[in-house]
């Protein structure tokens, strides 16, 4: 079995980029002195949503590309899903705290979950196209 070392290396940068989102939000739970929810603050409620998405969509990707590298993927295709899941997790944030519907807005954000949701059907179907022919394991 192939160990997913291009899918560690990459995990180790969206691990960083997690926690600059979470030291984000503990910085303005501090300087809203606000320990639950986000207390009426959008600035807050961007950066708990920032950090929450991240987590509702990184780790499942992320396993299964690790499980597509260890079928034996050329490595040239993890580093395009992995590097497509880094740039849909940085493009994501930038666009949460973009003004509402400004280009910044509809191109980080919406490129962000654009490309997000992309690589969750792709890898999903990519694992259940290889369980069903037997090259998985």
């Amino acid at each position: 079995m192939h160990m997913p070392s291009i899918t560690a290396g990459y995990l180790a940068i969206l691990a960083l980029l997690y926690a600059v989102l979470a030291l984000q939000v503990i910085r303005l739970r501090l300087s809203n002195q606000t320990a639950f929810n986000d207390g009426g603050n959008s600035g807050l409620r961007s950066a708990i949503r920032a950090h929450g998405n991240f987590m509702e969509y990184m780790p499942i990707i992320a396993l299964m590309v690790a499980l597509i590298e260890m079928s034996g993927t050329p490595p040239v295709r993890i580093h395009l899903l992995m590097g497509a899941l880094l740039v849909s997790r940085l493009l994501h944030p930038l666009g949460m705290y973009a003004a509402l519907n400004s280009p910044m807005f509809l191109i980080c954000r919406g490129g962000g979950i654009l490309i997000t949701i992309g690589l969750l059907v792709s890898c999903a179907v990519t694992v259940l196209a290889r369980l069903m022919a037997g090259t998985m394991g």
